[in-house]
């Protein structure tokens, strides 16, 4: 036992001739090697050795680089690295791959992995891997691992994506590689042939493509309703009565924006799936496309919702914080003293609109927060499709109706006060509540038993063109009124 202590925990890396060589144990694992000592070079050997795998790293100078890898890996030359593995991971920068063609000889019918990106998006091509095949054209090229960072390789697949996309010209080439992703905790997405290698480089230079529309769509509401509201709000008292109120612009207004915008691109998130309902209807099949902008709406959605999450949450802070201005304590001081003895204090019909619109409020982003928790891909792959469809539609138009109740409530009956329209312009919640209820009457109107029969026919097949008697059976109505704008 003390001998045991005494031994050292890391062993010197300079014994053997300054030279480390793989443990005993494990050779009869699978050897793999890695040309690069880069960042990602060194999460995949760690990776590698944790599930059982010899690594053999290959370095242009392997006694500055050995330090940098774990104890189990062997670091050696290039060339010994391509001669020892059957399987290589060229993790070198894709301008320095003509560097390599002295392996030529020892990469020969084996398999290298290409786990290289552009800088900037490549539309045309030719892609890394295809150049890296035209100069060993006797190795089998497998494009792979480029869309994996090297923290979520070195943590592993808890942390990150799991989906590893893969292209090859050799199917076997391919099929060991798929092995080796499984092995190391991942899923391998077989993407075909090498062809499709462009694709999977560009997919890591893209800039949330999916989110351009709603986020621009987000900024334009916030921006014109909060001049929209700094017209009527801070302007028009300024201008009709000399009344400075610019102190309400960095919380009041904005608070008064944000669930404006909420409202609005909650809307945004089921008005598709009523037009593209509708279109249906009117075209009598469900085989004609969309139109294309029909389909970028519909798959958007999530981002929509999202969005609109983000607004609602944001409202509920700046809310909380509003007592906690100086200028409402102010004000409160001045309504005190202007009091005068006899005034009513409690306005009943005041007191029942606060409680019934804020408790409308909690409500709906209670059950905006249940929708955006759901949308998260952890938690969507744990529930089935009739339990996502139920929670993403049916929950989604109650939060809609709670949110728009909330703006009903708020605004009471201002609506019908001339000296609300300042500047004769109507009230900003006037406005906010288009959309909302197009999206609610639209819904109403597919819930109507002929329109939703007819609905549920053509989704399961039936076309108004052909002369094709179609009935469906009774159970199915019901089904049928649930999924309604589901597209």
């Amino acid at each position: 036992m003390p001998e045991d202590m005494a031994r050292p925990l890391i062993r010197d890396r300079g014994e053997a001739g300054g030279s480390r060589h793989l443990e005993a144990s494990m050779s009869d694992a699978p050897v793999v090697g890695i040309v690069g000592t880069g960042d990602f070079s060194r999460s995949l050997a760690r990776r590698l050795v944790s599930s059982g795998y010899q690594v053999v790293v290959g370095s242009r100078n392997p006694k500055r680089s050995a330090a940098l890898f774990p104890e189990e890996a062997e670091v050696t030359s290039q060339m010994e690295a391509a001669g020892q593995a059957d399987l290589v991971f060229v993790a070198v920068f894709p301008e320095h791959h003509s560097t390599l063609l002295e392996l030529k000889p020892s990469l020969a019918g084996k398999t290298l992995v290409d786990v290289s990106n552009s800088l900037r998006i490549n539309p045309d091509g030719p892609s890394n891997a295809e150049q890296l095949a035209d100069l060993f054209p006797e190795s089998d090229v497998v494009k792979g691992f480029n869309t994996i960072s090297a923290w979520a390789l070195q943590r592993g697949p808890r942390d990150g994506s799991r989906q590893i996309f893969l292209c090859s010209n050799s199917s076997k080439a391919k099929s060991s590689v798929m092995q080796l992703c499984r092995r190391l905790g991942f899923i391998p997405v077989d993407m075909g042939l090498l062809s499709s290698s462009l694709e999977i480089e560009n997919l890591p230079l893209y800039l949330f493509p999916s989110w351009r529309t709603p986020i621009l769509c987000t900024l334009f509401l916030f921006i014109f309703f909060y001049l929209y509201n700094f017209l009527r709000d801070v302007l028009q008292p300024y201008v009709t009565a000399r009344k400075s109120v610019f102190y309400k612009m960095p919380i009041e207004m904005v608070n008064v924006t944000l669930p404006s915008v909420a409202l609005v691109m909650l809307a945004l998130v089921y008005l598709p799936g009523l037009c593209a309902a509708f279109l249906q209807l009117w075209s009598g099949t469900k085989y004609n496309r969309f139109p294309g902008w029909l389909d970028r709406w519909l798959s958007s959605r999530k981002q929509f919702g999202l969005c609109s999450f983000l607004c609602a949450a944001m409202h509920a802070i700046y809310s909380l914080s509003l007592p906690m201005r100086k200028s409402a304590r102010f004000k409160l001081l001045l309504a005190v003293k202007q009091m005068k003895e006899g005034d009513e204090v409690w306005v009943n019909e005041e007191v029942w609109r606060m409680e019934l619109y804020v408790s409308a409020g909690i409500m709906a982003l209670g059950l905006l927060s249940l929708l955006a928790v759901t949308s998260l891909p952890s938690v969507a792959n744990s529930v089935n499709w009739r339990e996502f469809s139920f929670i993403q539609s049916t929950v989604g138009y109650c939060a809609l109706s709670m949110a728009t109740v909330h703006t009903l409530l708020y605004g009471w009956g201002r609506a019908f006060d001339p000296a609300q329209y300042r500047f004769m312009m109507p009230p900003t919640f006037a406005l906010v509540l288009v959309l909302p209820s197009v999206a609610l009457l639209g819904r109403l109107a597919l819930f109507m038993p002929c329109v939703a029969r007819r609905l549920a026919q053509i989704r399961r097949g039936s076309e108004k063109s052909r002369h094709i008697r179609f009935r469906l059976p009774d159970d199915d109505c019901r089904n049928g009124l649930e999924d309604v704008s589901n597209v």
